[in-house]
Formats: C-alpha cells, sequence, structure tokens
C-alpha cells in the first residue's frame, strides 16, 4: 500500500491494512515462521493512524479506531489466549499464563506504538483511558476475571508443597504473582484480595495443624527450633516469589499460629519450658526463646513473668538457708553466714544480670523484672538484721583492716560496685546509710581502714546511685579526719617549740566537726592527773587557732597505752580512756570497791560495768574480783592483780561491745518522721489545696529514694501537721487539705 497525501483514506480500507499488521504481530507472538517488523513496516502502519486521524471530518476516524484498538485485544484474547488456557491445569496452566501476560505485554507495546497518535491528540483532549490502560485492562476483564480462582488454588497448592520439603520452581511462581501485581496498573488490591488473603489464611491453617502436633510431642527447645527455621523459610519465600508486602502479615500468621497460641503451654513445660532452661543455664535456648517473643506485642511478658519467679525463689531460698543457719549457730558464727548470705546475693545478681544481657538483650522488662525480683527477697530480715544492715556490715568487712575477705584492689573496687547496685532494691536506703556512717566513723577514728583510696571510691559510687545529699556527711567525715591528722602535726610542731608546755606524754588527738560524725555520748569523766595536764595543752593549743571553736571531749572514743607492772614482767596495755581512768585508780589503792570507783571515776553505772567486766571478768585479768563470779554488782570488791602473765608484751583488752542497733533504728525513725513532715509541707506549700490521696502518692513519690514510707506513718503525720496549724482540712470536704501560709 501507498500512501497519497491528497488521498482520503477510508475506514474499511485503512484498517484492513491494519489488520494485516495485527496478524503478523499475532503470528510472532504466537511463534509462527513470521519475519520481524522492519523500520518501513512500523512507520507504514503508524502512518496510516496519523492519516486517518487527521483527515478533516467526517474522515477523522481517531473514535473508531479508539474502539477498533481495544477490538483487536478482545478478538485476540477470545479467539487464542482464553482457549489455551482453559484446557490445561495446575502447573501447566500456571507455565501458560505467564507466557500469555508476556505476549499480551508485548502486543500492548507494539499496538501503542502504530497507534501512538491517538495517545498524543485524540485522548490527551478527550481525557479517555490510554492506550496501555485499554490493552492491559482487556486481559484483566476477559483472562484475569476468568482465571485467577484456579491461578491462585495453584500457587497455594505449590506453596503447601514446598512447606512439605517438596522441590518446586518459584520463578514460575515469581512471575505468576507478578501478574497479580501488575494487572492492578499501580494498586495493590488485586494481590492482597485475589491472592493474599486466602494465601494468609491457608497459611494460618497449615501451621495450626503443624503447632497442635508440634506441641504435644516435642520439647520446648525443640519447638522453637522447628518455629524460628519456619520463620525463616517463610521469609525467604517473600524474598524469592511473594511480594515484599506480604512479609509482615505472614510472619505475623506463623508467629500467632506457632507461638501465641500455645505460648503458656509452651513456655510452662514443666521438663524442657523456661523455669527447666533458667535452672540448667541453657543460654541459647533462652536467646532464641527472646528472638522468637521479642517482636509479638506482649510476648515478652510470660517469659519475663518467669525469669521473676525464678530469680526470686532463688533468693529466697537463700535467705531461708541464712535464716535456718543463724537460728541455729552462736552470735560470732551467725555473722559470718550473713557476710556468706551478701557475698551469694551478689553471685545471684551476676550470675543474672549475665541472662539479661546477652540472653534478652538488655531489653526493659528483663531488667525491671530482675529489680522487682531482687526486691522482694533484698528486703528480707535475717535473724533481727535487716539487708540494710547486712549491706553495710558486708562493706565494713571489706574496707576495714583485717576483714574475713582477702581479696585485690580491683577485685575490692568491682565488689563495692556490686554492692552498690544492690543497695539499688534496698527499700530503707537511709537505714543503710546510718549503719554504714555508724561503721565508717570506727573504721576511721580507730584507724580501721584499709584503704583511703577505697573509701573515697564507693562514696562517690553511692553519690552517684543516691545522690549528694545521701553521702554529704560520709565525705565530711573523710576530709575530716584528713584534717585532723594535719591539725595533729601542727600541735607536735608546736610541742616541739614549747619544751615548756610537753606534758610528757605521747597525746594525739582528732577534732571532729559535731554536724559530720554520729552522736556519741559524752561524759564527765575523773581524768587522772596525767591526762587532765594533756587535756590542758591541747585546748591551749587549739584556742590559739581558733578562738570561736568550743571543744566537747569523747572519751568514750579514747584509747590509752598504759604500762602494767606484774610481778613476772611489765606489759604494755592497749586501752580505752575509760579503762585507763579505772586501772591508774589502783596506783593509789590496792583495793577498791565499786561504788569507790564510781564515785572516784565519776563514770555511769552502765559504762562502769562494761570497763569492769573486761577488766576482770573477760579473758584478760587484770582485776581480782571479790566473789570471783562472771557478773559485776554494785556490792564487788576489786584489787590490782599483780600475778597476772601473759606471753605477749603488749596485749589490747577489748570492752564487752554495745547494742547500737536499737539506738539507729530509734534515730532514723525519728528522722523519717520529720523527712515525712518536710515532705508534706513542701508539697503543700506549692499546691495549697490537695486530696488526701494525692498528697500520700505525691509524698511516697518524693520520699521513696531514701525508704518507702508506711500510709499510716504519713497519714498520722498529716494529723500532727494540722494540729501545729501548717494544714487544714476544708470545711465541706474532710478528704481535702489546705495549707495554711
Amino acid at each position: 500500500m501507498t500512501i497519497n497525501d491528497n488521498k482520503i483514506t477510508d475506514l474499511d480500507h485503512g484498517w484492513d491494512y491494519m489488520q494485516k499488521g495485527i496478524i503478523k504481530l499475532k503470528k510472532i507472538l504466537e511463534g509462527l515462521p513470521e519475519p520481524q517488523f522492519s523500520s518501513e513496516d512500523y512507520m507504514m502502519l503508524y502512518t496510516t493512524i496519523y492519516n486517518m486521524c487527521t483527515q478533516k471530518p467526517p474522515h477523522d476516524y481517531s473514535q473508531q479506531l479508539y474502539e477498533k484498538y481495544r477490538e483487536a485485544f478482545e478478538e485476540y484474547i477470545t479467539v487464542t489466549v482464553l482457549p489455551s488456557l482453559r484446557d490445561k491445569h495446575d502447573e501447566f496452566m500456571l507455565r501458560e499464563l505467564v507466557k500469555r501476560w508476556a505476549n499480551h505485554k508485548v502486543m500492548v507495546k507494539w499496538l501503542s506504538r502504530f497507534f501512538y497518535y491517538l495517545d498524543r491528540y485524540f485522548i490527551a483532549r478527550r481525557s479517555l483511558p490510554a492506550l496501555n490502560e485499554v490493552g492491559l485492562a482487556c486481559f484483566r476483564e476477559l483472562v484475569y476475571q476468568e482465571v485467577h480462582g484456579r491461578v491462585k488454588d495453584a500457587v497455594i497448592s505449590l506453596i503447601d508443597q514446598e512447606r512439605e520439603g517438596e522441590q518446586i520452581d518459584r520463578a514460575l511462581l515469581k512471575n505468576v504473582l507478578d501478574i497479580f501485581v501488575e494487572i492492578g496498573m499501580g494498586k495493590m488490591d488485586y494481590y492482597a484480595d485475589d491472592f493474599e488473603a486466602d494465601m494468609l489464611n491457608d497459611t494460618a491453617a497449615y501451621y495450626s495443624r503443624k503447632a497442635s502436633n508440634w506441641v504435644l510431642k516435642d520439647s520446648c527447645p525443640d519447638y522453637m527450633l522447628k518455629a524460628e527455621e519456619c520463620l525463616k523459610r517463610e521469609r525467604d519465600r517473600v524474598s524469592h516469589y511473594l511480594h515484599i508486602s506480604s512479609e509482615p502479615k505472614l510472619v505475623e500468621k506463623v508467629q500467632t499460629e506457632l507461638l501465641v497460641v500455645y505460648a503458656n503451654q509452651l513456655l510452662e513445660k514443666e521438663q524442657s519450658g523456661c523455669h527447666a532452661l533458667l535452672r540448667d543455664e541453657k543460654v541459647d535456648d533462652l536467646s532464641r526463646i527472646y528472638r522468637l517473643y521479642h517482636k509479638i506485642p506482649r510476648g515478652l511478658e510470660p517469659v519475663s513473668s518467669i525469669f521473676k519467679q525464678r530469680v526470686s525463689d532463688e533468693g529466697l531460698a537463700l535467705v531461708n538457708q541464712a535464716i535456718d543457719a543463724a537460728n541455729n549457730q552462736a552470735e560470732n558464727v551467725r555473722s559470718v553466714h550473713e557476710q556468706v548470705l551478701v557475698r551469694k546475693i551478689i553471685e545471684l545478681h551476676d550470675k543474672y544480670m549475665v541472662y539479661v544481657c546477652n540472653c534478652f538483650m538488655n531489653q526493659s522488662l528483663f531488667h525491671k523484672a530482675l529489680k522487682e525480683a531482687f526486691e522482694i527477697f533484698c528486703n528480707k530480715t535475717v535473724a533481727g538484721c535487716s539487708s540494710a544492715e547486712l549491706l553495710a556490715a558486708f562493706c565494713d568487712n571489706i574496707l576495714k583492716k583485717g576483714g574475713s575477705e582477702k581479696l585485690s584492689d580491683e577485685a575490692i573496687e568491682d565488689t563495692l560496685e556490686k554492692v552498690v547496685k544492690l543497695l539499688a532494691y534496698i527499700g530503707d536506703k537511709d537505714l543503710f546509710a546510718e549503719f554504714y556512717r555508724k561503721k565508717l566513723a570506727r573504721r576511721l577514728l580507730f584507724d580501721r581502714s584499709a584503704n583511703d583510696e577505697h573509701e573515697r571510691s564507693i562514696l562517690t559510687k553511692l553519690k552517684q546511685q543516691c545522690g549528694g545529699q545521701f553521702t554529704s556527711k560520709m565525705e565530711g567525715m573523710v576530709t575530716d579526719l584528713a584534717l585532723a591528722r594535719e591539725n595533729q602535726g601542727h600541735f607536735e610542731e608546736y610541742l616541739s617549740n614549747n619544751p615548756i608546755a610537753n606534758p610528757g606524754i605521747d597525746l594525739t588527738v582528732t577534732v571532729l566537726t559535731t554536724g559530720y560524725w554520729p552522736s556519741y555520748k559524752s561524759s564527765d569523766l575523773n581524768l587522772p592527773a596525767e591526762m587532765v595536764r594533756c587535756v590542758e595543752v591541747f585546748k591551749e593549743y587549739y584556742h590559739s587557732k581558733a578562738q570561736q571553736r568550743k571543744l566537747s571531749w569523747i572519751y568514750s572514743l579514747g584509747n590509752c597505752n598504759i604500762s602494767g607492772r606484774f610481778d613476772s614482767k611489765t606489759i604494755e596495755l592497749i586501752v580505752s580512756t575509760y579503762q585507763a581512768s579505772v586501772l591508774l585508780l589502783f596506783n593509789n589503792s590496792d583495793r577498791l570497791s565499786f561504788s569507790e570507783i564510781m564515785d572516784q571515776s565519776n563514770l555511769g553505772h552502765d559504762d562502769l560495768v562494761r570497763v569492769l567486766l573486761s577488766l576482770s571478768c573477760a579473758k584478760y585479768k587484770i582485776l581480782n574480783k571479790e566473789p570471783n563470779t562472771k557478773t559485776i554488782s554494785p556490792t564487788d570488791y576489786f584489787e590490782f592483780n599483780s600475778k597476772f602473765t601473759d606471753r605477749m608484751r603488749r596485749i589490747k583488752i577489748p570492752l564487752p561491745p554495745v547494742e547500737e542497733r536499737k539506738k539507729i533504728v530509734e534515730d532514723i525513725d525519728k528522722d523519717r518522721r520529720y523527712a515525712i513532715d518536710a515532705s508534706i509541707v513542701r508539697i503543700m506549700k506549692s499546691r495549697k489545696i490537695l486530696s488526701h490521696q494525692q498528697l500520700v502518692t505525691e509524698c511516697v513519690e518524693q520520699l521513696s529514694r531514701l525508704f518507702k514510707p508506711d500510709f499510716k506513718a504519713i497519714k498520722k503525720r498529716i494529723e500532727d501537721l494540722i494540729s501545729r496549724d501548717y494544714l487544714e482540712r476544708d470545711k465541706e470536704n474532710p478528704n481535702l487539705y489546705r495549707y495554711v501560709a
């Protein structure tokens, strides 16, 4: 055919020519022997359409050609494509569909190029669907709508065969599922509605059947291995042939059927569940459980609950062992068991912190479970001792000279770090602070601290954990002692420059700041003349340096080295100031009664009883007592025991220990009352009006970092503050409080 620009091309004549090109294209698509389109062929076909669309009305055939474009596809599909699909089934049908879809896209591409002039002008002006869209829509309406149900069933059947271990053609499935995506022309509706929904339902049913069987015959670890492998394979399916948008939905279905439905049954299996895995330290299996459940909403809650139960059970078992041991042991052995308990609790914390960090990837839920578990048993009392006291005693044992814990510097630092972590679980942190401060004072004052660096190190750790207020007094004590040593150096320099003032006795005075240190009993002890001279000399020196400061002498903390001249030899006695004062009385008297010693020393009854017990009834009998009994009474008489001897030339005579626990607890109770009062007033001053419940809640929140206040105690303090006109009740609502400015 030749094109004459001056001649009108009628519709039938022009379409006959186009039909020849379409028939040639069909033969090429069907694989029949047919040469490819040449450039000349293409130009002739394009020009035919161009001429038929640019002729003046009524010879502009744009609308008719647009309709015939669609008819060409419909005729090809009806005559050739659908029959070829209808006589095939299963995998053969899928292969035919893939082939037909590929051919159809080629046909759309070529015909759209022939009819391109329609796209540029006619379709653009009329806002009609583009040629490409019309061509694909024909396949969707005539082919896809007829076969997609059979195709979906065939694909799902192949997926299930693969799940059972059979080899399938993944590339085929990929090509078939691409049709579901492409047929939507930019939308996923056809893929989602016509394939994905049923595929997900089939997946759920498949794994539900598997899970119901596995859960009965498999151990928890074996089941988890299978579940992990199944999830891996489903993700693998997505990467090979399913659309990427299916992955979260597919994984969710598998997780639900394999992990959620049977969670409690699996995790609580008697011989292989979480309890058993924790007991047998199956780290890999626990890590796998975490990996499988951590992406499931609230999936880890049962695991963390079991973890918490396991930790608290082990901790309570340790506490109960210590309680049993304490009930069956003497006092001195009991303290050893208490030290062992703290060490075992530290080891328990180390053990389960490894699980939290390594198996459970530092997940906050497990940190919370560990904290709550330790809070359960770390706040138990053992033989009347609170955990706060046990922890303070443990620190004392590590930090003092000659403690039972023989550790390297690095080990001490590590242990102190762990002790401070344990403190976070203890409710009565203020009680720990007071016990620790008492023991710190004894270490510092009696030179029992093994290492100043360790003392400062733990205070830094406590400060970071509990705040500056918690450690301010303790830090003051350490600084105070350093200043006291410096002051002692100045005093010795003063004595060397003033020989007349020198009392002739070596004197060491530790000057302390009252506010930092625990309160100590002060007494008007009648010092021996030798000691009086020492005190006067120091007073004279100190007032020359600090006139505005007042010195209060705490003789109960002092100690002396005195020479005891016995018949066999002279022995140096290391005694307290109280003991020295009593012993020196016997330089002037051979025999003294209890009351005479009391009058001459001016010691209180209880203090004197302790002193005389240590000198006449304990290991070293420096004094003989009449009658020779193990108790001290006001009718007793005492004489210097000149026959006393010992293999050592220097001995220390300890005083019987004083029970301080009761006083510390009483002091803390008093401090807590003040703290509750201050908190209530602080809250009410800022809020002005508050309900009872809100006030109690805020008060507990403010104070809980130091101690957990009792609700009854808070209520009692509120009543006290009302009686003292700090607060008043609302006249109409008695549960409402007002701040009285």
